[in-house]
């Protein structure tokens, strides 16, 4: 009964069937139709173009009648799901080169038709690209490093596709195809259906930034011009971040997705949707966290700004979420942080300012302290800022009293002298601001570091108390017993009873 079941369940392909190293070989093709069992012009069928296995060129557009260019266009399209080897560059040169040549025919075609694409021509379209495009790409044994030194790719030659001279041709062909006028959306989508999007969306992966290029321009256009498929692009970009945060950390084409995100937020709607609101919660936010977000953080902060300027109401979300990201060690990451947070705060209103800004600048009052210059001085330079320093000075009865011992200790032992400038100027704006407040908060600062220094004073007297005892008693083999909650009195009187 089980083997009945399991028999009647959908297989599984074979993994080879979906994917070519580098262009010399292809598997099962699921858009793959039959050549003409006929033809009644004068262009021989595809089969016909290879006798005895030899690739042959077929004739130009130019040189056939207009009424036959149709056929011609589709044969082209057929020989040219032929691969080969670029592995090795000394093979197949004339092979290779009829190729490229008919690519470069269809390019120019696509771009002059002036009749609607057929049913036929759109499934050969779709045929090539699925040959010649959709691979998988080997597992490098460096993926890792090679992500998490993503910003030193100077130093590094880039990584190139050896097959790029034809793959560069096919993604042009695709893209013309799916911007041209004579593309009928309705009857494309048969071929550019989810299936395709998916395989298209895995080839970001690539380590060739010409072919990820391609790919946001191709992408996009496809987004555009398919209003069907563009619930289902965006939950498919969904889970590469989701897998990319949480899983892998892996992925080389983050930075293109965001930059084609950008282009989607910008055209929402108002008011936002709820989906729209849980996918910035969701999605956008948890990819600060990733070690190598360097890799793509200004695409980030462009998405977030575009969700903050459709909906000032989020910048509360926006900067709770920094918050629970923000990074402890990496001043690097921090500086970036702080430059995000100013975007934001730029175009956050004073309500939802106050919602946040008890957190914010308790974190940011940590930053003015800390030992990295570049992050104390990113902090400091928040006060540079007009709409942000309005919001500090609505609210300067809640923020100085955060901000101002971080201010006063920034002046007392920063090493760095740009830094103690950068305070004096901010605590200048302090003071006049509220003079009475900022006497009252160095009052406070000057008793607590009064309290603080008195408490050290008694720790280090009871721990000078505890070394005499010791020593007092270690010349006998007696056990020195010390109360648990001994008193500095208390050890005074039992060192004083022991000397007498």
């Amino acid at each position: 009964m089980i083997k009945q079941i399991f028999g009647k369940l959908p297989k599984k392909t074979s993994s080879k069937s979906s994917s070519h190293p580098n262009g010399d070989g292809g598997g099962v093709n699921p858009y793959h139709i039959p050549p003409p069992t006929s033809n009644g012009g004068t262009i021989p069928p595809p089969s016909l173009t290879r006798p005895n296995g030899v690739y042959e060129a077929l004739p130009s557009f130019r040189d056939v009648p207009t009424s036959e260019k149709p056929t011609l266009f589709i044969n082209k399209l057929t020989i040219c799901c032929v691969l080969f080897d670029f592995t090795d560059p000394s093979k197949n040169l004339r092979e290779k080169e009829i190729k490229r040549q008919t690519l470069l025919d269809l390019v120019d075609y696509i771009a002059t038709v002036s009749t609607k694409f057929t049913d036929a021509a759109m499934q050969e379209i779709a045929k090539l690209a699925v040959v010649n495009l959709f691979r998988t790409f080997p597992s490098a044994t460096n993926h890792e490093s090679k992500v998490l030194e993503a910003l030193d790719v100077d130093d590094e030659e880039p990584a190139l596709e050896p097959a790029w001279p034809h793959l560069q041709l096919v993604y042009e062909l695709l893209l013309r195809f799916v911007a041209s006028s004579m593309t009928d959306a309705k009857l494309a989508k048969r071929y550019v259906d989810h299936s395709f999007v998916l395989k298209l969306l895995d080839l970001f992966d690539s380590v060739d930034q010409r072919e990820r290029e391609y790919l946001k321009t191709i992408l996009h256009r496809i987004y555009g011009k398919f209003m069907v498929h563009r619930p289902f692009i965006r939950k498919a970009i969904n889970n590469i971040f989701y897998r990319f945060v949480f899983e892998t950390e892996k992925h080389n084409g983050i930075a293109e997705l965001l930059e084609i995100l950008g282009s989607i937020i910008n055209g929402f709607a108002l008011p936002l949707k709820e989906e729209h609101k849980l996918f910035l919660v969701r999605a956008l936010m948890p990819l600060h966290r990733p070690k190598c977000a360097a890799a793509y953080h200004q695409q980030l902060s462009y998405c977030i700004v575009q969700f903050v300027e459709k909906d000032s109401k989020l910048a509360d979300t926006v900067i709770r979420g920094l918050l629970r990201y923000w990074p402890v060690t990496n001043s690097s990451k921090e500086v970036m942080f702080l430059g995000e947070l100013e975007e934001v705060l730029e175009l956050t209103q004073a309500a939802e300012f106050q919602r946040c800004m008890v957190p914010l600048f308790r974190q940011i009052a940590r930053c003015l302290n800390s030992s990295h210059f570049q992050v104390a001085e990113r902090a400091l330079f928040l006060w540079n800022n007009d709409h942000i320093r309005n919001l500090i000075t609505q609210n300067n009865k809640v923020i100085t009293p955060i901000v101002f011992p971080a201010m006063e200790r920034n002046m007392q032992g920063h090493w760095n002298q740009a830094v103690k400038n950068l305070t004096l100027n901010v605590r200048k704006v302090l003071a006049e601001t509220d003079q009475v407040l900022f006497d009252e908060c160095l009052a406070k600062f000057q008793e607590d570091e009064a309290s603080k220094t008195e408490v050290a004073a008694k720790r280090e007297a009871t721990w000078k108390l505890l070394e005499d005892l010791a020593a007092s008693k270690s010349v006998s083999s007696e056990a020195v017993l010390v109360p648990r909650f001994s008193s500095s009195v208390t050890l005074l009187t039992s060192a004083k009873a022991s000397g007498s």
